[in-house]
């Protein structure tokens, strides 16, 4: 964009400062993020620096608008578009519950891939004038911007439609997939030599195609399980599209945007693979190398059932409480109750404490979220890691709303599609009991002989009305003499 104020600043160079000063804000935010203590801070670094970085591109269309005359349509297009999409933004933000933010986050990252098919389609079809050695550069840039883009898309759709239910959770189990993958691959290696040399309009339609379908088909062929990991992925793959986009538009802010999230989602896919014991590559590769599973049986033997009444009393004679949560307690927005309850057991003097599975939920750190909303202390919420030893000795386990990650067969059935996964040993406590609707399999598509287990019982239902049946039935019993007063709110 050329020049349009006289003297040493030029919008372009106050345009790169703001640039600068945003990227700054955003390496802040990842850092704030890392921490609780730290994530509000977070927050308003990550929305300072977007605010700063949409001053900055349009003061750079109004500067070339008003300078030249000719981007006045460029100016109205990118008011148009931001008014539009803050306001879808903000109502998106104000109804979507924390249920449904795995699948509106790959939703989003969709939108990413699109945007980088559309701006390298752009840079096919307008050109610059440039040498021949900048000009191969220029068409790689084109040919891998869009691949990755339209990878993206497609399979962040894909991801969509399995976490919204739209779609099975089970992998799609093509013949040779796994050929059709790396076939996938060759194709687009031979096609962006090809495209490098001889940039034809057909070639970059066949990679667009390519890419479709090879995003369609990656994100397909994994199972539900392992879904929490492809949200991560995607928001990888997403910042690499940026970065290519930036590359094309020679804007320094995307290309480093770009790459803190595409390396930062990259390495939180890999912690959340070596926590579930799942090979990187082999989840990045749409489950290479992954044989269909066995269909699981529908039961494992006969269950026994608890009413909310005996759940109190267990619970008031009880000396340790560790609560699993779960995507379905989140479905049933019960933490607002499982807070009141582990407050009512500590003034009881029962030491409760919380266990958290690396992938709880359907989104990194989904069940700390809502647990931190609930405000329940950060101390007494534990890792995996952190309460697995302690489970031995503990009196009571609430298993409520988790399935696949207190699963005994990860850690007992070599056979299972789940069989290495580290999961939440809750039935080594004395005591399990299970909120649950019904006796249906987890998202993995895969039986809990959990429910069967001697020490297990299950307790049906909504779990917000079992969790606020137990504490009605608490409010009856006597207080104890001394309770022990702890700050937890």
């Amino acid at each position: 964009m050329s020049d349009t104020v006289s003297g040493p600043l030029t919008a372009d160079s106050i345009a790169g400062a703001a640039y600068i000063v945003a990227a700054l804000l955003f390496i802040l935010s990842l850092a704030g993020l890392s921490k609780h203590e730290k994530a509000r801070a977070g927050v308003i670094y990550g929305i300072t620096g977007m605010v700063i970085a949409l001053a900055a591109t349009i003061w750079l269309t109004l500067q070339d608008a008003w300078g030249t005359g000719h981007g006045l349509t460029g100016l109205v297009l990118l008011l148009a578009a931001v008014l539009v999409g803050g306001a879808i933004g903000l109502w998106r933000a104000r109804v979507v519950e924390m249920t449904g933010m795995p699948e509106l986050i790959a939703l989003l990252h969709s939108f990413v891939g699109l945007a980088a098919v559309l701006v390298g389609w752009n840079g096919h079809l307008e050109a610059p004038d440039l040498s021949a050695d900048l000009r191969a550069i220029h068409h790689a840039e084109v040919f891998i911007g869009v691949f990755i883009g339209a990878v993206t898309f497609t399979g962040s759709i894909v991801a969509f439609l399995k976490l919204s239910a739209r779609m099975k959770s089970s992998p799609l189990m093509l013949p040779g997939k796994n050929a059709i993958n790396l076939g996938a691959l060759a194709a687009f290696i031979a096609l962006t030599v090809w495209y490098v040399n001889d940039s034809q309009l057909s070639l970059l339609i066949v990679v667009t195609l390519l890419a479709l379908g090879l995003g369609w088909h990656l994100v397909a062929s994994i199972g539900g399980g392992d879904m929490p990991v492809v949200v991560s992925m995607l928001n990888s793959y997403s910042g690499w599209a940026a970065a290519a986009a930036g590359f094309l538009l020679n804007n320094d802010l995307l290309i480093i945007t770009g790459a803190l999230v595409g390396s930062s989602g990259a390495y939180l896919s890999y912690i959340m693979c070596k926590a579930m014991n799942r090979s990187f590559i082999s989840v990045i590769a749409g489950g290479f190398g992954i044989a269909a599973p066995a269909a699981a049986d529908a039961e494992d033997g006969e269950h026994r059932e608890i009413t909310a009444q005996a759940t109190a009393e267990m619970l008031t004679n009880a000396s340790s409480v560790v609560i699993t949560p779960g995507y379905g307690m989140a479905v049933a927005q019960a933490q607002y109750p499982v807070a009141e309850l582990a407050h009512q057991l500590r003034e009881r003097g029962v030491n409760v404490r919380f266990g958290i599975h690396p992938v709880a939920g359907r989104l990194p750190g989904h069940m700390n979220v809502l647990l931190a909303e609930a405000k329940v202390p950060y101390d007494i919420v534990l890792e995996m890691d952190e309460i697995n030893e302690d489970l031995g000795d503990t009196s009571v386990v609430l298993v409520i709303g988790a399935n696949d990650t207190v699963n005994p067969s990860a850690a007992e059935d070599p056979g299972s599609p789940i069989a290495g996964m580290p999961v939440l040993r809750v039935w080594e406590a004395e005591n399990v009991v299970v909120f649950k609707r019904s006796m249906a399999t987890g998202y993995a598509g895969v039986q809990n002989p959990l429910f069967f287990r001697d020490n297990s019982q299950m307790l049906f239902g909504d779990a917000k009305q079992r969790v606020e049946d137990i504490l009605r039935v608490l409010a009856e019993f006597p207080a104890p003499a001394s309770p022990q007063q702890l700050n937890f709110r």
